[in-house]
């Protein structure tokens, strides 16, 4: 941890690695664009050295810095670009040795996912991107983790 600290304070970024089917590889891809919009691609490879499809539950796995993602997690790019600041962040969380499970920890990882939205919602041009951000954004609003 203590050299992964040191690196990122150095500016490291990974090289980011989509790994999976092609349908799979397309919307990651589309994924990561939005991701470039928002202004928070480099702060996602900054801590996520790889995107893995698999054919099981989505998680974050700490140890590789790694995302494992279904075919079902990528079909909303705009909710998946979110699902993936938030996951990024709770590596943040791995990394510096902050909580980055429970309650406290999901109720920041969900801000900064909102956060997310309200800025891919600002800097967008694509109106289906824009609606998107509105109706996840007002799921959240009445979700149990909203802020």
């Amino acid at each position: 941890m203590k050299q992964a600290r040191q690196l990122i304070s150095k500016g490291y970024k990974h090289n980011l690695i989509v790994d999976g089917e092609p349908d799979f590889t397309q919307k990651v891809n589309r994924i990561l664009d939005l991701l470039k919009t928002a202004g928070f691609y480099e702060f996602v490879r900054t801590y996520i050295r790889q995107i893995i499809e698999i054919d099981g539950l989505t998680q974050l796995r700490e140890t590789e810095a790694a995302i494992w993602a279904n075919k079902f997690a990528v079909e909303n790019p705009v909710d998946a670009a979110s699902l993936l600041v938030q996951k990024a962040y709770q590596m943040k969380q791995y990394i510096d040795g902050e909580l980055y499970y429970g309650g406290n920890s999901e109720k920041q990882t969900v801000e900064r996912r909102i956060e997310f939205l309200k800025l891919l919602k600002d800097k967008t041009g694509e109106s289906q991107v824009k609606e998107d951000c509105e109706n996840l954004l007002q799921m959240w609003a009445e979700s149990s983790l909203a802020p």
